[in-house]
């Protein structure tokens, strides 16, 4: 088997919550007199606040209102959509089965730290973590590599190439490959496969049910080219 440990991205890999993000950034841009659209949003998601919101306001207005609209989405998405996130089918088995095998699980997530609570409660997966990075422990979550490279230091500095990253976005893809870890994409947070191909995934799978189903495929992804 080719890799010793997995780092997962959690929303819209482990658990159903992108649509759910978006809306909640949705409600916060237009309380502050901006309108974005749902889908230029979603597209997005994946990103934590430092990396999207500059997306869509210019250096000004970040600086303006950037903070507040930040906090004002989280306060929104805890209050009315953290307690609808469910985790996709068959998470607890997958990390059951790597475990088993002698994998190293950790997550690495632009979430804020009590969502990523919230996630891992929901996922039933605590008791098989190693460990954890969320946005309060980087300064630039992803597309930035950070996450991943602290999740890889708390993992015990395994090297790149005995690591494997699992996430469904191209900003998943892009920060695993910035840390020198293959990135196999998932389906199941919406994002299209062409944009996860695009942005290079070493692999696709449907989620996490797809990733048991087909596990010897997913056990035999390469590392990255040197």
């Amino acid at each position: 088997m080719s890799f010793s440990s997995v780092i997962f991205d959690v929303d819209g890999t482990l658990v159903d919550s992108v649509d759910l993000h978006a809306r909640a950034w949705q409600e916060a841009f237009d309380h502050f007199g901006k309108q974005v659209a749902f889908d230029a949003l979603r597209a997005q998601i994946g990103k934590g606040g430092d990396q999207l919101i500059p997306h869509f306001l210019s250096p000004r207005e970040v600086s303006a209102i950037g903070d507040k609209l930040d906090k004002f989405r989280g306060e929104i998405f805890k209050r009315n959509y953290l307690p609808q996130v469910r985790a996709f089918p068959r998470v607890r088995e997958l990390c059951e089965r790597l475990a088993g095998d002698g994998v190293k699980l950790a997550l690495a997530s632009s979430a804020k730290p009590h969502e990523l609570k919230h996630y891992v409660e929901v996922a039933r997966v605590g008791d098989l973590i190693d460990a954890k990075t969320a946005a309060g422990d980087v300064e630039n979550t992803k597309p930035d590599p950070e996450v991943v490279r602290v999740a890889i230091e708390r993992l015990g500095k395994p090297a790149p190439a005995k690591v494997r990253m699992v996430g469904d976005s191209p900003w998943d893809v892009q920060a695993a490959h910035a840390a020198g870890v293959a990135c196999v994409g998932v389906l199941c947070g919406g994002f299209p496969e062409t944009d996860l191909k695009r942005a290079g995934s070493n692999g696709i799978f449907a989620g996490p049910a797809d990733l048991i189903e087909s596990y010897q495929r997913f056990r035999a992804t390469p590392p990255l080219e040197a």
